[in-house]
């Protein structure tokens, strides 16, 4: 068995807590921060249980930035 350390955001959007993965393209929402973490670890794991070659960005200290952007 692999073992691999991810990153992983969470924040409260309208009613529900939104997880996501920093190091694979997977999210997952509940409606608490650990449930919405509970079910993002399932989704990871069937994701990687049925993909041979998965693709993994490493994300070494993330950092939140903030800024202001002025669109149309």
């Amino acid at each position: 068995m692999k073992t691999i350390q991810i990153n992983s955001a969470v924040w409260k959007e309208g009613d529900y807590f939104v997880a996501q993965c920093l190091n694979i393209e997977i999210s997952s929402f509940g409606d608490t921060r650990d449930e919405a973490l509970a079910n993002l670890q399932e989704a990871l794991e069937l994701y990687l249980e049925d993909n041979e070659h998965p693709e993994f960005t490493v994300v070494d200290k993330p950092e939140i930035v903030g800024s202001t952007l002025k669109y149309a």
